[in-house]
C-alpha cells in the first residue's frame, strides 16, 4: 500500500535536474521541487486513485509535484473550504498549484463560486490569480442556465478597467478568463469579444521562457471557427 514517504521517495527518483530547472524558470520555487514530468505523474495518479486521505497528506507535503498529484487524485467536492483556503495559503511561488491544482478541485466543492470571488478580491497575486482561474473554470463546466451572467459581465467590466495595472500573474489569469466566457459560454459571447479587444495585447513576464501570453480576441475566434462555442469541458484537470 501506497504511503507518503513512499510516493515521495519515487517522486525523488523520478525527478531530474533539467525539469526542475524548467519549472524554476517559469516561477516554481526551486527548493520545493523536484523536476518530476506531468506525464510520470499521470501514472502515480492512477495508483492512488480514490484514495482522499492519501492525496491530502500529500498536499501537506508543500512539494510541488506531490501538491499537484493530490489534485489529480483528490475530490473537490470533499474538501472543507477552510482547507481550500489553507492549501491555496500554502501555494504562494507555485503557480502551477495556485493556477491549476486549487481551482481544479475549487471547481467541484459546493462553495466554488463564494470562493472564487472571495480570491479574486485578495490583494495577494497568487490568490488572486486562483480566484479567476477557479471562476473560469466554472464557466467552462456549469450549464450557462446555472451561471449569474450578469455577475460575469461585471466581472468582464471589472477586468477592462484593472488588467493592465493588476499584478503579473493576475494580469494573465484576467486574459484567460476572457478567454473561458467567450469560448464557454454562449450568451456572453459578444461581450466577452468586445472585451477582448478594449484591452488589446496583455504583457506578462514569464519569466526565462518561450511562453506567451495568448490575445484573447484571437483566441476567441479561432474557438468561433471551429464551432466549438459554448461547448462545456467535464473536468478542468489535466
Amino acid at each position: 500500500m501506497p504511503t507518503v514517504n513512499s510516493i515521495l521517495a519515487d517522486l525523488k527518483k523520478k525527478g531530474s535536474e533539467n525539469i526542475r530547472k524548467l519549472y524554476a524558470r517559469h516561477g516554481m520555487a526551486a527548493d520545493r521541487v523536484y523536476g518530476v514530468k506531468v506525464a510520470d505523474l499521470k501514472l502515480v495518479a492512477k495508483t492512488i486513485k480514490g484514495q482522499q486521505p492519501l492525496a491530502c497528506e500529500l498536499f501537506e507535503t508543500g512539494n510541488m509535484e506531490a501538491m499537484y498529484l493530490a489534485g489529480m487524485v483528490a475530490d473537490g467536492a470533499k474538501l472543507t473550504a477552510p482547507q481550500l483556503n489553507a492549501w491555496l495559503e500554502g501555494a504562494a511561488d507555485l503557480q502551477m498549484i495556485a493556477e491549476y491544482t486549487i481551482p481544479w478541485l475549487a471547481v467541484e466543492h459546493p462553495q466554488a463560486r463564494e470562493l472564487a470571488l472571495k480570491w479574486i478580491d485578495s490583494k495577494i497575486e497568487h490568490v488572486a490569480a486562483a480566484g479567476w482561474c477557479t471562476y473560469g473554470g466554472i464557466v467552462a463546466l456549469r450549464p450557462d442556465a446555472e451561471l449569474d451572467l450578469g455577475e460575469i459581465q461585471g466581472l468582464l467590466d471589472r477586468i477592462v478597467c484593472s488588467i493592465h495595472g493588476a499584478p503579473n500573474r493576475v494580469r494573465h489569469c484576467m486574459n484567460n478568463f476572457i478567454i473561458s466566457v467567450g469560448g464557454y459560454v454562449r450568451p456572453l459571447l459578444t461581450e466577452a469579444k468586445a472585451v477582448a479587444r478594449r484591452i488589446g495585447v496583455v504583457t506578462v513576464d514569464m519569466g526565462d521562457t518561450a511562453c506567451k501570453v495568448p490575445l484573447a480576441t484571437a483566441y476567441i475566434e479561432k474557438i468561433e471557427a471551429m464551432g466549438r462555442i459554448g461547448k462545456k469541458r467535464k473536468t478542468m484537470r489535466c
